[in-house]
């Protein structure tokens, strides 16, 4: 896992770009079209990642499911038998909480999954592994932050997942046992059509219920043509997230 790490952050921006970048100056002598050619793409790359109205752009490929509506809320009953909500990542030993905590994207998805639960009396199961094999699971951090701070009790934790289809494989394993095949599935709305084929695959009827969307209109001076940090993250997560939808058609299938 470290190793697989390593070669992802190499392969994604900013640090691809960074290192093309590298490539120019040490190429600018023996071939200088080559490394002009490097560092223009590299520059650019850097822009068009840095800026908010790419990510606004970008995640209107992604964002293709619909939002619940409020009026939803306490009807889910009659459409699925369970919430599903899908770690986000953790903060590893904040001071504050002396310990691992959910992330600020994990209690995005953690806030909305408690207003359903209430709304709906839904029961909740939580689907997430371990970071780089150190206890707790995400799912057992974000159990216990729903049960805090939400006051809303996780009937159900899968704690070994890894992967978005394994966040489905294993969440079937607890679930399709006790007969339920119907869920309500949370996770960020850039994340969801990916999940929903994942669940899908796995026979489950999915509601789907996204949260956290970029593609609305990003409200920044000069409309998002001015680099700013933030965009670089979520445009880096939104390009995962394509590779990743493009890709678990090709290598992954129910037995």
């Amino acid at each position: 896992m470290t190793w697989r790490y390593i070669i992802k952050q190499l392969a994604f921006p900013p640090s691809s770009l960074l290192l093309l970048l590298v490539l120019s100056f040490v190429l600018r002598k023996r071939w200088p079209k080559t490394a002009t050619a490097s560092f223009l793409i590299a520059i650019s790359g850097l822009y068009l990642m840095s800026l908010p109205i790419t990510a606004e752009y970008a995640a209107r490929t992604l964002e293709t499911e619909a939002a619940l509506t409020i009026e939803q809320w306490p009807t889910l009953q009659q459409h699925a038998d369970v919430i599903v909500v899908l770690g986000g990542g953790r903060e590893v030993n904040d001071p504050a909480w002396q310990g691992d905590q959910p992330s600020l994207m994990a209690m995005q998805r953690l806030r909305y999954a408690a207003r359903l639960a209430k709304a709906s009396k839904l029961p909740v199961l939580i689907s997430g592994g371990l970071h780089f094999g150190q206890p707790p699971s995400e799912a057992q951090l974000m159990a216990d932050s729903l049960q805090q701070d939400f006051g809303v009790r996780a009937d159900w934790l899968e704690g070994e997942s890894r992967t978005t289809w394994e966040n489905a494989e294993l969440s079937a394993k607890i679930l399709q046992a006790q007969g339920i095949n119907r869920v309500v599935l949370v996770t960020n709305a850039w994340h969801m059509p990916r999940s929903r084929w994942s669940f899908e695959q796995f026979d489950f009827e999915v509601v789907s219920a996204p949260v956290g969307f970029l593609s609305v209109a990003n409200g920044r001076p000069l409309n998002g043509w001015l680099p700013e940090s933030k965009a670089m993250w979520q445009n880096t997560t939104l390009l995962n997230e394509a590779i990743g939808a493009t890709l678990y058609p090709l290598f992954y299938s129910t037995p």
